[in-house]
């Protein structure tokens, strides 16, 4: 395979195929599943107009594929007494990205970790009981971190998951 037809795993394994393309009923699929992740493999049928049995292959293909990562719950932070949200940037030695990445998929609260680029490195999402937690996990872990240069913390003073349009 080309190499620029190699992608990076979804968690930095290697190399991986290049992801078959989706026609319009696989993109409505996953924007069923999107909406409702416990929708059963018949009502997915039925909404796509396709077989069960298609609809079963074409979703097991798209787990295979990578497409869809898994199946979870939108959680409200607030509620599941995690009030205080701050999106934390960092600055990090050059070449560290996949040793600081693995530190930081083991902090307590850690959301979503992106690797950008700009006036910083990182960008990470926590959340956290209070402010004290948060305070905490920025000055005691994330700046002991020898390959954490800098930080910025953004607070979060309120926030919205985008549901999918359908």
């Amino acid at each position: 395979m080309a190499p620029e037809q190699m992608a990076e795993g979804p968690e930095g394994t290697g190399a991986v195929s290049p992801a078959r393309p989706l026609d319009a009923i696989d993109l409505d699929i996953l924007q069923m599943l999107q909406a409702d992740g416990r929708a059963s493999i018949r009502s997915v049928a039925e909404r796509v107009h396709v077989s069960r049995a298609n609809a079963y292959a074409r979703i097991n293909r798209l787990i295979d594929d990578g497409v869809i990562r898994g199946f979870g719950a939108r959680v409200n932070h607030e509620r599941a007494g995690q009030g205080t949200s701050a999106y934390i940037t960092l600055k990090i030695i050059q070449n560290s990205w996949r040793t600081v990445r693995e530190q930081l998929r083991q902090l307590p609260g850690a959301s979503h970790i992106a690797l950008v680029g700009g006036d910083f490195d990182v960008l990470l999402l926590v959340h956290t009981s209070d402010n004290r937690a948060l305070r905490e996990l920025v000055l005691t872990r994330l700046q002991a971190m020898p390959e954490v240069l800098s930080t910025r913390t953004l607070l979060v003073f309120e926030e919205e998951d985008l549901e999918p349009q359908g």
